[in-house]
């Protein structure tokens, strides 16, 4: 099978690795891809948003599969464009990855299919704001309706704060902004493969959205994933199954826009049960890093049969009893402006001395020196496999200390809490 993955973060990095051990795939492609990906796939200089440009490299690739990886270029029809040519595709339709593409058109899918999920309001003038504020009061949840990298949301204390991020969504994209109740409880990631009728969850993760220490700093595009959850209930997934991932794929269906991809839901565990925070159109980054990490079954027949409409008469996923760790490696100032070019050293190193830990690559490039430098705010994915959550971490934190970079940061918390459980 000839594969080719669309973008070039740290996610599209865990893709290419599963699907380059895959003995099914017999060519593997990726476009942009980035430096560290370059190690297994053949890379292609396209624009990841440029559907024609994408369908027309799949076709000149002769591509059995292609995969997109990021939500841009999902909301923007890139998937629609490679299916014309008659070519299978794993990501949703562009009105699909509307799901993702506006919080608004998600909770009103979530409305009709009963899927359980916070109060809110949608905003669209400062005086509707000020009543979703006053309504909900403290801590306030405000979210950008269109795409923010995973950065859209502010959750604060301070009332100033909440408006003054309503009012600035309100005066881009959209125009419009999302205030919701405040969810308490522990937060966890699902994903699960569709084909628009047939929904396989894959296994949970446990994602840190805050730059520091003890969910502290500002928000990211996440710093750090752990899999497995050893507090969370055994039929977690089964119920999330049962009350939002097949409801919400039925009821995109009923529409007429059926959802065949990853259907990925960010839910809160509260104290009231279950709620669905956000949906997302892909696999989550930093999530994909060590769900993968402990996916057993080949990757590319299961993604295949998803965008096939064959996936009923698939196997089901089978995993590794152990559990598996991600640090994220940030630049300096991230997230505000991160500094680029700055020398990475220790890969080689991380290579050759830790067997169960690997580096996947995010804003890297190479530079005329032969040197691998910084080319974005999350720079690497430090991941690593063990027995345990405790062996996994330690495994990640050793290859992390490894890594040279002027002004990189990371958190040094992920999983510790649940390593202890």
């Amino acid at each position: 099978m000839k594969v080719l993955v669309i973008g070039g973060g740290a996610r599209e990095h865990a893709l290419c690795r599963s699907l380059s051990l895959d003995p099914e795939v017999t060519s593997l492609h990726c476009a942009p891809g980035n430096v560290g990906i370059a190690d297994v796939a053949e890379l292609h200089p396209v624009d990841a948003l440029d559907g024609t440009a994408v369908a027309d490299l799949a076709e000149r690739l002769g591509a059995d599969l292609v995969v997109v990886g990021p939500e841009a270029p999902l909301v923007a029809g890139v998937a629609d464009a490679v299916r014309s040519r008659g070519i299978d595709c794993f990501g949703p339709s562009r009105e699909a990855a509307e799901l993702e593409g506006s919080k608004a058109f998600a909770k009103d899918v979530m409305a009709a299919a009963g899927v359980p999920t916070a109060r809110s309001y949608v905003c669209v003038t400062a005086a509707e704001v000020d009543a979703a504020l006053d309504a909900f009061g403290a801590p306030y949840v405000v979210k950008d309706d269109g795409l923010a990298a995973g950065k859209g949301v502010v959750v604060t204390g301070d009332l100033a704060a909440a408006k003054a991020h309503a009012l600035a969504c309100i005066g881009t994209g959209d125009g419009r902004v999302v205030i919701e109740e405040y969810l308490d409880g522990p937060e966890v990631s699902l994903f699960a493969i569709t084909d628009g009728t047939t929904v396989v969850p894959l296994q949970p993760a446990q994602d840190f959205k805050r730059a520091l220490d003890g969910d502290q700093g500002p928000n990211t595009g996440g710093m750090g994933a752990y899999s497995p959850l050893p507090w969370a209930d055994p039929k977690l997934v089964e119920e999330v199954e049962r009350t939002v991932l097949q409801p919400t794929v039925d009821e995109l269906r009923r529409r007429g826009t059926p959802f065949s991809g990853l259907l990925y839901a960010g839910l809160a565990i509260t104290s009231r049960g279950v709620r669905v925070i956000e949906f997302n159109a892909r696999f989550g980054d930093p999530e994909t890093q060590v769900v993968l990490a402990r996916l057993r079954t080949p990757l590319a027949g299961l993604l295949r049969a998803a965008a096939t409409g064959q996936l009923a008469g698939h196997p089901a996923p089978r995993w590794s009893d152990g559990a598996a760790v991600t640090v994220v490696i940030a630049s300096y100032n991230y997230p505000d402006a991160p500094r680029t070019g700055d020398p990475i050293t220790g890969l080689d190193e991380v290579a050759e001395k830790d067997e169960r830990a690997y580096v996947l690559h995010a804003g890297t490039r190479g530079d005329d020196a032969g040197r691998i430098v910084t080319a974005g705010g999350r720079v690497l994915s430090v991941t690593a496999t063990g027995s345990t959550l405790a062996k996994a971490r330690e495994r990640a934190y050793r290859a992390v200390d490894r890594i040279g970079l002027d002004g990189g940061h990371h958190r040094t918390d992920i999983a510790a809490e649940a390593a202890r459980v």
